[in-house]
């Protein structure tokens, strides 16, 4: 019997916290080992783990498997969220790449100055209410079915609700304006194990603070500044 996934990652949300979430949603349980040291990463490195030099990673099935999207691809799959057929797939991945064309304004948030995130919450709350929300509003309008694709529950509702989730805490009252992803998220959060995922204590991270940042940039040698978009 094949182990627990292993994650390989920060003790924060970052580029993992997605495959957090979506391995969640599987109702799978998984292990975590957290970067703290720049020697943890050098052995990863030397080791042969990071294909390309770089985490996430995830021991999953006898694979080391790299790069974010294609680690979410095969959990989705494996655990039947990723639609019944070709149609289904290729509209489940149109939806969550406009979701992470969005939660990108979110990820380096924590790493701008005190000024630069001021303005990248503008951003991020402009960019959800005019281009993203809207968009998914509209889905959920016109079929009137309870999930994005083929009215069964998929990673494209798992990312979506994670998105959701990060901007209401830039603002609270996003939703106001778009009844359809109140009742989305209020449906999905439903969901037994996302609902257990929610709750304190899961292994779902809290909002990135000053320790995280340190720590990612100790371990990654980031002594540049990141700037807002």
């Amino acid at each position: 019997m094949a182990g627990k996934p292993k994650l390989y990652y920060f003790d924060g949300r970052g580029k993992m916290e997605s495959i957090r979430w979506l391995l969640a949603a599987a109702g799978v349980e998984f292990e975590e080992e957290f970067l703290e040291t720049r020697e943890q990463y050098e052995k990863l490195l030397q080791g042969g783990s990071l294909l390309f030099q770089q985490v996430p990673m995830v021991e999953i099935d006898g694979m080391k498997m790299v790069q974010t999207r294609a680690i979410l691809s095969y959990i989705a799959a494996k655990y039947n969220l990723y639609g019944k057929d070709l149609k289904e797939r290729a509209l489940i991945d149109m939806y969550v790449g406009g979701t992470d064309d969005l939660m990108r304004f979110i990820l380096m948030f924590p790493f701008l100055s005190a000024e630069d995130k001021e303005k990248q919450c503008a951003v991020i709350v402009e960019k959800a209410t005019s281009r993203y929300f809207p968009a998914y509003e509209k889905v959920l309008k016109d079929h009137g079915q309870d999930f994005l694709v083929g009215n069964s529950f998929s990673w494209a509702d798992v990312h979506l609700l994670e998105a959701i989730l990060m901007v209401e805490e830039k603002k609270s009252d996003v939703l106001a304006d778009f009844p359809q992803l109140q009742a989305f998220k209020a449906r999905i959060s439903s969901i037994p194990a996302i609902k257990k995922f929610l709750e304190p204590g899961s292994q779902r991270k809290p909002v990135p603070d000053d320790k995280y940042v340190e720590t990612v940039r100790r371990v990654l040698r980031m002594y540049y500044d990141i700037k807002a978009n």
